[in-house]
């Protein structure tokens, strides 16, 4: 019972972290499942199962809040689904030890970018709006889907950051369109590992009470990413991203760095992702008092006509 208990709380709060931020529900879900003994292949499918439930419920709630990109939902979700699958169905053999530290590099890259980008200049509009195309969302698909499998967490590490470093998409509706398609990453994991394994190592209590405290959580999240400003909601993203993927490169092998290396480094890490979030907010806030740029508020579509009475409300794709 104790365990159940647990389990249902750390749904909860990693529905809450993913659908505010766009991923880390399978990460710390199944970080908690391999911590206490399960293997990989029944960690990562257990997590997908219940993630079937929590990515319905999260796409729900998000596209009540007008989060979703449904084009942008098709063109990375079916791709990311056919990745799912081949992941799932290969992970008895597959080793992922190589490619995580690989992928990691390349995300901290990205968390960076974002990190800085968002905290000194906000969302920048130049090519917000234009479209997403397929030669991107394919591949991005592809990749995330697999590594999503094959490693019980991905999706959302791999394609929130890269849909918002196009800046083509306004950051709420990357995070509710990147929830939204694991549905299918989800649904199409679930039938590789149920393909390739049965219910061998499968707990379906456990999938129960992970399934739901994510349905708790995910009404309250879309909620949360609806009010958060992008600039804001940028700079806490890119610090997730950097602090999640130094923390893979520290324990790898290539580095094996001891625990009080790990400790200063996180330590670090925290200081400067809080002093980027209090900055952004406090930019933010002045530029909201002085009526701001349009672009800081694109979460709150009212507030923009009302600033420009004169001119007729933008068409929406």
């Amino acid at each position: 019972m104790k365990t159940l208990v647990l389990l249902g709380i750390v749904g909860l709060v990693a529905q809450l972290v993913d659908g505010s931020l766009g991923m880390a529900y399978g990460v710390t879900s199944t970080t908690l499942l391999l911590a206490i003994g399960t293997n990989p292949a029944a960690a990562s499918a257990t997590v997908h199962l219940a993630e079937i439930g929590t990515t319905l419920a999260s796409g729900a709630s998000h596209w009540r809040f007008g989060n979703v990109d449904w084009k942008v939902v098709l063109k990375i979700g079916i791709p990311g689904a056919v990745g799912a699958f081949a992941g799932a169905t290969f992970l008895s053999w597959l080793s992922t030890e190589l490619a995580a530290p690989v992928m990691s590099i390349i995300l901290l890259g990205l968390g960076l970018y974002l990190l800085i980008r968002f905290t000194l200049r906000g969302l920048d509009g130049r090519n917000l709006g234009k479209p997403l195309r397929k030669r991107f969302l394919t591949p991005l698909g592809l990749v995330g889907g697999f590594l999503d499998a094959t490693g019980g967490g991905g999706w959302g590490p791999v394609g929130t950051p890269a849909l918002l470093a196009s800046g083509r998409i306004e950051p709420r509706k990357v995070i509710g369109s990147i929830d939204t398609s694991e549905f299918l990453v989800a649904l199409a994991a679930s039938l590789g590992f149920l393909f390739a394994l049965g219910s061998q190592g499968i707990d379906f209590a456990w999938v129960g009470v992970l399934l739901l405290g994510g349905l708790i959580a995910a009404p309250i999240a879309a909620w949360l990413v609806r009010h958060i400003p992008p600039r804001v909601l940028g700079s806490a993203v890119g610090g997730v991203i950097i602090l999640t993927n130094v923390r893979t490169l520290l324990r790898s092998d290539w580095i094996a760095a001891s625990n009080t290396v790990q400790i200063i480094a996180y330590i670090a890490i925290a200081v400067v992702w809080i002093a980027a979030v209090w900055y952004s907010v406090r930019r933010h806030l002045a530029e909201r008092d002085v009526g701001g740029p349009v672009l800081d508020k694109a979460n709150n579509p009212a507030a923009e006509s009302e600033a420009r009475p004169d001119e007729p409300a933008a068409e929406t794709a």
